[in-house]
């Protein structure tokens, strides 16, 4: 048997084998993430819960009293009087809407402000400063946090009745200062946002807590002011159970009870129906929060991300 040697095995002709194509694997990131089937039916739907009822109310807001039972709901009627209807609103029942309004923004600059002040004083202070308790009052907090309002509403009208405060705005104003939620989510939104290392050079500069806070601390912690702030001013532009039980003049009325009195005057013997003011009044009150979202959303957005990644 003959060995091949190494000159004749490099000149015999090499055998190639079959290409095998590869496919290329995309690879994923968060500017090009993968795509899910379901969870983009599941995004759809949210989509059009949201904007379904938002759809109506504009559309609703356009037509007369007689043409809001005698045309579609998601259609547009002949007669277009979105603009009598804005006017009707604010002229009805010499111009109370306004007060109403006025009302309203008097909670939330108070209310929400307040809160919102309070909470970024407290969730600095919890997350930046080491004193005995500090477990105890994390506590307190998570578990106001879980407590709902509903169940203190009772106590909150017992305690303000006894005090000569209900019937007034401060019924309204001195609870809205509370905000369990507000102070955690700043508490967790300071720990990871002004670093320890800074505040310390501060204070070896001689700077004192006071100047520390409004001149360094107070700007890193934007984000998080402006996403509590957010909360703050739509739970308080919302709240109706505590108006409710706290409030019988109507001219404190903020605007959700408001609109609620002008719809039950169809159901009041001799009362005149004004839905097509109470839909126009309802498109009238969500502007604001809609015009909030959409100048604060930058803020909004990293706020929330705020602390989620740790280096």
């Amino acid at each position: 048997m003959t060995v091949p040697t190494t000159t004749q095995a490099a000149a015999r002709p090499r055998v190639r084998s079959a290409a095998v194509p590869r496919t290329r694997r995309r690879v994923h990131s968060v500017d090009r993430p993968r795509r899910s089937a379901p969870l983009t039916l599941l995004g759809s739907l949210v989509v059009l819960y949201t904007l379904v009822p938002l759809a109506w109310l504009v559309i609703s807001a356009t037509k007369t009293q007689q043409d809001l039972f005698g045309s579609p709901g998601m259609w547009f009627s002949g007669h277009f009087a979105l603009w009598d209807n804005i006017r009707q609103t604010l002229t009805y029942h010499d111009g109370i809407f306004g007060r109403w309004l006025l009302n309203t923004l008097l909670y939330v600059v108070l209310g929400a402000g307040g809160a919102t002040f309070l909470a970024v004083l407290g969730g600095y202070g919890l997350a930046k400063f080491d004193f005995r308790g500090k477990r105890a009052v994390f506590a307190v907090v998570i578990g106001a946090v879980a407590v709902p309002t509903t169940a203190l509403a009772v106590p909150t009208f017992l305690m303000f009745s006894k005090m000569g405060l209900t019937d007034t705005p401060w019924a309204v104003i001195v609870p809205s200062l509370i905000s369990p939620f507000g102070l955690y989510l700043m508490w967790v939104f300071a720990s990871e946002a002004v670093p320890t290392e800074l505040l310390e050079a501060a204070r070896v500069d001689g700077s004192g807590e006071l100047r520390t806070f409004f001149r360094i601390s107070l700007p890193l912690l934007g984000p998080g002011i402006v996403t509590v702030l957010l909360f703050s001013v739509v739970a308080t532009w919302n709240n109706y159970f505590l108006p409710l039980i706290m409030i019988k003049d109507p001219d404190w009325y903020p605007l959700t009870l408001g609109l609620n009195a002008w719809n039950d005057q169809a159901a009041t013997a001799g009362g005149q129906p004004v839905f097509n003011l109470v839909i126009t009044g309802s498109l009238l009150t969500v502007l604001p929060l809609i015009a909030a979202f959409l100048l604060l959303q930058r803020y909004w957005q990293s706020g929330l991300a705020a602390g989620s990644v740790k280096e």
